[in-house]
């Protein structure tokens, strides 16, 4: 079975659960425009959420989070994650470190694909993205900068149109 039979199978076109987090040390709810954007979408687009956090960038304090919510006994259940911030080259920019000890599977392609999407919007600077993608405990890890043209940029080019693939290819083997 090819890629559009797997993306035209209704196990793939379900709205997953999301987990939203901002990583950001200045962030709070009340200015949070890309969490509330990557909140927005996502419903628009027939998903879940099932929790939003603001974290601070520190790598302990994700990897405990991400640990816990994608547990079995996370209630509700998580099936994706999304985190905005934290993937530039600053000395707090620690997201990738921190999922990349985690994953069981990285998807290099995402962070590819997405540093190419940006050339067109930022130039040569794309260069200092570091989004990720990757597999964790059967649930997804997208990682995405944190400014609110990225978080478009991804939401709409990549996460929303291949999100119920994804999750369709790492849980088909459960059916």
């Amino acid at each position: 079975m090819g890629y559009l039979e797997h993306k035209s199978d209704d196990r793939a076109k379900k709205g997953l659960s999301f987990y939203v987090i901002t990583l950001s040390d200045t962030r709070s709810v009340k200015d949070d425009e890309s969490g509330s954007f990557i909140k927005e979408s996502l419903i628009k687009a027939g998903h879940k959420i099932s929790g939003y956090k603001i974290l601070k960038d520190e790598m302990d304090l994700l990897q405990k989070e991400i640990v816990a919510i994608c547990s079995e006994s996370f209630n509700p259940l998580v099936e994706a994650v999304i985190i905005s911030g934290g993937t530039g080259i600053s000395d707090r920019d620690i997201t990738y470190e921190a999922l990349k000890e985690l994953y069981d599977k990285e998807l290099y392609g995402f962070g590819e694909l997405f540093r190419y999407l940006s050339y067109s919007e930022i130039d040569s600077s794309a260069v200092m993205s570091r989004a990720s993608c990757g597999i964790y405990n059967e649930r997804i890890l997208f990682s995405i900068p944190g400014s609110i043209n990225a978080v478009k940029l991804a939401m709409a080019k990549i996460i929303l149109k291949e999100a119920g693939h994804l999750f369709y290819e790492i849980t088909k083997h459960k059916t």
